[in-house]
């Protein structure tokens, strides 16, 4: 195979072809063209078409909205039944303990970990495109939702100082502190659904496209470093308030290692045991990944195990261990959200929108390119929307696509939406028959869950060198939203980031490469006469090209960057002439009134004689050849050669637009302006390589106001420069005397 593969390529490197054609611009080509007629269609017919309903249009819409009724009635037993099976139970024992150790950062009880693990899953499956993701709980996305909760229900807000009361007012106060941060949960939940519903009936699933990658790794580092800040004082079983806001990271931090002398030993053992065995649990399965049938669920049993210790050791008595707590059995009746807090989490609903389905799609699209199917961005949106928003009025937190149970569920060989249904129906049995067994559970083991599925995000601290090889423009990017989301949050780091990474557009817009390109001998190819050495300019032409579109923001770079490739500033050399002029007119004039001078002191025979030796003086003073005004004026002002650098032969510059996508209105003002400043100085400008859209952007704005600018637009650079030669060789040919088109060059030669 791989000696065919090469031979392919000889016969492709050995291939030549030659075309035979007249040179065209483009006003002879599109003479020669005829355009298509496109019949538009008045508003009303196009409004009256797309409200037109029939059967087909119907059933589009209804699997468009409804993805199941596509796949489902398609569904292959046989093949995918028992894949889909092996791949919802494995998903499952990971659904259970994320979303128990979640809700802890979400500041929720852990129950609402279970709900947010069963609702959002299930409703998935009829609204969803992607085959293989994981919806459900994730750490980002509750450390987000848990900010908003500390934030709008403070400890302070109850009278709350000792988290570990046990008296019937603190107690009380601890509930309506849960009761409240559920609320406001709930609330951002529903606001972030109703969000994502909306941009995707709006059809606005590209909005994702301005979270890059290197942001969006960025801002998951940051996210894994508060995830795992906040989890210390679970670990370490000590009691500190919850922060939220900028800052909160560092402030979390002095807290705990201020009470560092409180740790209990306890927890703190119970933790540790639980990260080894977690680590020990990754580490055989990513080894053996191909021996196992199915990845060692350590997870749940690590929680198993750890219950049963906590359990068995009573160690909340005995040692003051904090629990899970209270589960209660069932599923609560559905809730109307409280609206009023709308207004106050408002922009964090806009943030946990964007990000819950950016980290859907990235995923998602990842999954359909490896099994070779799509995707569709707006119906992602909408699924998700429904999700949150459905599940909200069911006392759930905001989800997204989790990526380490997606792995889990697509390794495992998940094939549909089958084994995401069947991962909530084992949370759905755990939270209406099992769930008050883990009562007992430490937090600590939770903390340790969570933590230890932080790995692979801290893992990302690798891109910093990657990036640093690749483009310094994404690492600066990857940079900001990491620093701005640590030490800002996560709301106002993301916004930062966003900001940031448009501003790097601009400056890439505003700072393209420049370059002057040349010819490779004998083909119509060309490159940068600076890269490469078989690459030589066209003898009196200068082919200048700029990688970015021409608008307001870029056109003074673009006409300075010209000026200082090709070596040719126009304004200086049409100053200079002026200046020339205006001096050797001046000097004319003196010389006039000198003559009229000597002509009354003088009589007639003396003054035939001056006549004769003055104008040798002022030979001689100013070094002029005339002497008198008439052929004074008439010769040519020798000074203007000074003005020009020697040497220049430069008879056209070509710009080539063909990287150019747009030109607005300033851009043709500017490119008017480089075409009559040149040809004032003898130097044509010719313009090749334009899409179709830059032409209309042209037409549009009245480039072609002057029927002669079109024959200045070429399909390609090789038919610019063999115009501008056959122009050159044919003024070359006149008889002395004649007008050329270029005076200006003729006179320095």
């Amino acid at each position: 195979m791989e000696h065919a593969g090469e031979h392919e390529i000889c016969l492709v490197s050995d291939q030549t072809y030659c075309v035979e054609r007249r040179v065209y611009n483009q006003g002879v080509l599109q003479g020669q063209l005829h355009k298509k007629e496109k019949a538009s269609q008045p508003l009303c017919q196009k409004i009256a078409h797309y409200c037109r309903c029939s059967s087909k249009k119907a059933k589009s819409v209804l699997t468009g909205f409804l993805p199941i009724f596509k796949w489902l009635p398609k569904y292959p037993v046989k093949e995918y039944l028992l894949g889909d099976i092996v791949s919802g139970i494995s998903t499952g024992v990971m659904q259970l303990p994320q979303g128990l150790a979640y809700a802890l950062l979400a500041a929720l009880p852990p129950v609402f970990g279970l709900y947010s693990s069963f609702y959002p899953v299930f409703l998935y499956t009829f609204f969803g495109t992607s085959r293989h993701i994981s919806i459900g709980t994730f750490a980002v996305i509750s450390l987000m939702i848990g900010g908003v909760a500390v934030r709008e229900a403070p400890d302070e807000m109850f009278d709350i100082t000792d988290t570990n009361s046990t008296n019937t007012t603190g107690l009380e106060n601890i509930r309506a502190r849960d009761d409240m941060r559920v609320k406001v949960a709930v609330a951002v939940t529903l606001l972030s659904g109703i969000i994502q519903l909306c941009l995707g009936l709006l059809r606005f699933g590209f909005v994702a496209i301005y979270l890059t990658e290197p942001l969006v790794r960025g801002f998951t580092t940051a996210a894994a470093v508060h995830v795992f800040t906040s989890q210390l004082k679970y670990l370490l079983g000590i009691k500190t308030k919850r922060f939220s806001g900028p800052l909160s990271c560092l402030y979390s931090l002095i807290a705990v290692f201020s009470n560092i002398t409180q740790t209990n030993v306890a927890a703190l053992i119970v933790g540790l045991i639980c990260m080894v065995l977690l680590l020990s649990g990754k580490e055989i399965n990513d080894r053996f990944k191909k021996k196992l049938p199915v990845p060692i669920p350590m997870e749940i049993i690590v929680v198993v195990i750890g219950t049963g210790v906590s359990f068995g050791m009573d160690l909340t008595k005995t040692y003051g261990v904090d629990v899970v707590g209270n589960i209660p059995k069932g599923l609560s009746p559905p809730k109307v959200p409280d609206i009023h807090l709308i207004p106050s989490i408002f922009v964090d609903a806009i943030a946990i929108a964007i990000v819950g389905f950016s980290m859907t799609i990235s995923m998602a699209k990842i999954f359909a390119l490896k099994h070779g199917y799509t995707v569709d961005g707006n119906q992602e949106l909408i699924a998700l929307g429904i999700c949150n928003s459905v599940g909200s009025f069911f006392q759930t937190f905001a989800i997204t696509c989790s990526m380490s149970r997606s792995l889990v569920q697509e390794s495992t060989g998940g094939k549909t939406q089958i084994a995401g249904t069947l991962s909530s129906v084992m949370v759905l049995l755990v939270i209406v028959a099992i769930g008050y067994l883990f009562e007992p559970l430490p937090q600590a083991v939770l903390a340790a869950i969570v933590m230890v599925n932080l790995k692979g995000m801290f893992k990302q601290f690798g891109d910093i060198a990657h990036f640093w090889r690749t483009s310094k423009i994404e690492l600066a990017i990857w940079i900001v939203a990491f620093l701005a989301s640590v030490f800002l949050g996560l709301d106002y780091g993301l916004l930062t980031a966003v900001g940031f990474a448009l501003v790097t557009i601009i400056y890439r817009t505003q700072s393209p490469q420049y370059r002057i390109l040349g010819q490779i001998h004998d083909m119509d190819i060309y490159c940068d006469v600076e890269e490469y050495e078989e690459v030589k300019e066209c003898p009196g032409i200068k082919i200048f090209q700029a990688n970015s579109s021409l608008y307001f923001a870029n056109s003074d770079l673009y006409v300075s960057a010209l000026k200082k490739k090709t070596g040719v500033d126009a304004c200086a050399i049409l100053a200079a002439r002026k200046k020339a002029q205006k001096r050797h007119v001046k000097e004319l004039k003196q010389l006039h009134r000198r003559e009229k001078k000597v002509l009354k002191l003088t009589s007639n025979d003396v003054e035939n004689d001056l006549k004769q030796e003055i104008p040798r003086d002022e030979r001689s003073v100013n070094g002029k050849v005339s002497a008198t005004e008439t052929t004074a004026q008439d010769s040519p002002p020798d000074e203007l050669e000074h003005f020009v650098k020697p040497g220049i032969t430069i008879h056209s510059i070509i710009l080539d637009f063909s990287p150019v996508n747009f030109v607005d209105s300033v851009g043709v003002k500017t490119l008017k302006s480089i075409i009559k400043e040149y040809e004032d100085i003898g130097i044509s400008v010719y313009i090749t390589g334009c899409n179709g859209s830059v032409v209309d952007n042209l037409l549009r704005l009245q480039f072609f106001d002057k029927p002669s600018r079109r024959d200045l637009l070429f399909p390609s650079i090789h038919d610019a420069v063999l115009t501008s030669q056959l122009k050159v060789r044919s003024a070359s040919q006149m008889p002395l005397g004649a007008d050329s088109f270029m005076p200006e060059l003729q006179e320095q030669n």
